[in-house]
């Protein structure tokens, strides 16, 4: 081999040598930075998984975001303000919900979620008195802040719980709101319908007075607390529900009258008041009518609840429950769409003996009448003493305890049949008989003819 082969030789020799020595070092910062990237069991991660902020963690998990918060942690101390379950289960718009969860917006819940984190540790001790902006992982900017009387503010989200975990690489706050950056919300308003923006009240297009071919007036503002527009007959859906129309008066969208929690609290009422048992099983197992009370009392109407008592229910047959709708019709007779006491219903009847309510089993009414310093529903075997007075009552909800239960009055169709008479029909006479009976009526012989009588 010549001297040129030979060097030819030792520097390719001298060559892999070098590489060799120069690959050593990656590797052996690969293996610690795979060492690095394992998240110890006193982490701030793993604590927020194990928390009580059950929604926040199954959010972080569906959103694949484990990697990445494993990778901030290993590199610094973070900040996670968590929201309240609350907050993320009742009180989040469900279509904003079902947006974060869709697949095609997974990296907008990615967005949300990194808003809540800073990669820096701010405990409650290193709060800013004042307003300062802090970078989040997901690069947008969040600002902190502290009102006169100490709480706690980041962004529009109070700090409801501060420093409720703490770890070594990191601390958890719990806040009272989900925290939703620009980003995400224009997203949102950008996929959902033109109907459902949270920025645009969308107004239907303006309607014409077919009579007038002008354009109809805008109906005006009810104001909050003001009796309904329509009347409860017209917020009643046809057939056997008692669902009303959408929004017929002040509650409307708006809610200013809670009717859930008061017909709760007025079953609860029956419950504990004793020997109404049957009553409140009815309107709350047997049917829906609770839940429809509920929506009536909601949109600005009130109600009065004539209950019969257990004894009373106990009388009543198999027949009379067995056919379909039939314990609905009875309750339904046993309501009356006004607001009345025992005050009221006896100073009626006294004043005006015998009173008609009407009911919302249309269209029979209920008789009222004073009997024995009482007042008496119904007549006849089928009528009912108001037995325990004022049970219930709200302003909005009367319940008044009878002693039976009522039943509409059958109207009879009576059928009246007039016998038929026969008329015999009396000799037509002409002309001139008639001028020859009228000539012998003036001389007083007109009874000579008979036929002129």
């Amino acid at each position: 081999m010549d001297s040129h082969g030979v060097s030819t030789l030792f520097f390719f020799l001298i060559l892999s040598i070098s590489s060799t020595f120069a690959t050593m070092p990656q590797n052996s910062s690969l293996k610690s930075t795979s060492s690095s990237s394992q998240i110890n069991s006193n982490s701030v991660l793993v604590a927020l998984l194990d928390s009580h902020y059950t929604e926040l963690a199954e959010l972080v998990e569906k959103a694949l975001l484990l990697q990445t918060l494993e990778e901030a942690v290993g590199k610094h101390n973070i900040t996670i303000f968590a929201p309240r379950n609350e907050a993320l289960e009742r009180q989040l718009d469900p279509e904003f919900k079902r947006f974060l969860l869709e697949p095609g917006n997974l990296k907008s819940l990615q967005n949300l979620l990194m808003f809540h984190i800073i990669p820096n540790r701010i405990g409650s001790s290193q709060w800013p008195s004042s307003d300062h902006r802090h970078t989040t992982l997901g690069k947008d900017l969040v600002q902190l802040s502290s009102k006169v009387s100490g709480e706690k503010i980041i962004d529009s989200a109070q700090i409801v719980r501060p420093d409720d975990v703490i770890r070594p690489d990191g601390i958890i706050h719990g806040i009272e709101s989900l925290l939703i950056p620009r980003s995400v919300q224009e997203d949102f308003n950008r996929r959902r319908n033109l109907r459902s923006i949270s920025a645009v009240l969308p107004e239907g297009a303006p309607e014409v007075d077919p009579r007038t071919h002008r354009l109809k007036k805008p109906a005006a503002p009810v104001p909050a607390g003001a009796p309904p527009v329509l009347p409860i007959y017209d917020a009643l859906a046809p057939g056997p529900s008692l669902a009303p129309a959408p929004a017929p008066g002040p509650g409307g969208p708006h809610h200013h009258f809670d009717g859930m929690s008061q017909v709760k609290d007025f079953i609860h009422t029956l419950l504990h008041y004793g020997g109404y048992n049957e009553m409140a099983d009815i309107l709350v197992n047997l049917t829906s009518l609770a839940t429809e009370m509920g929506r009536l009392v909601s949109e600005g109407y009130v109600l009065t609840v004539l209950a019969p008592n257990d004894e009373a229910m106990a009388k009543l047959t198999t027949d009379q429950l067995s056919e379909p709708g039939a314990p609905e019709q009875i309750v339904y007779y046993h309501i009356i769409p006004e607001y009345q006491t025992e005050e009221s219903m006896y100073n009626s009847v006294r004043r005006f003996g015998k009173v008609n309510y009407d009911t919302l089993r249309i269209p029979h009414k209920v008789v009222a009448e004073e009997a024995d310093g009482s007042v008496k529903f119904g007549q006849g075997d089928g009528s009912a003493y108001l037995f325990d007075p004022d049970i219930y009552t709200d302003g909005r909800i009367s319940v008044q305890g009878i002693d039976g239960v009522l039943f509409p009055v059958e109207e009879e169709k009576k059928t009246t049949t007039t016998p038929l008479v026969k008329v015999a029909a009396k000799p037509r006479r002409g002309k001139l008989m008639e001028m020859t009976c009228t000539m012998l009526g003036v001389f007083g012989q007109h009874s000579s003819f008979p036929s002129c009588q």
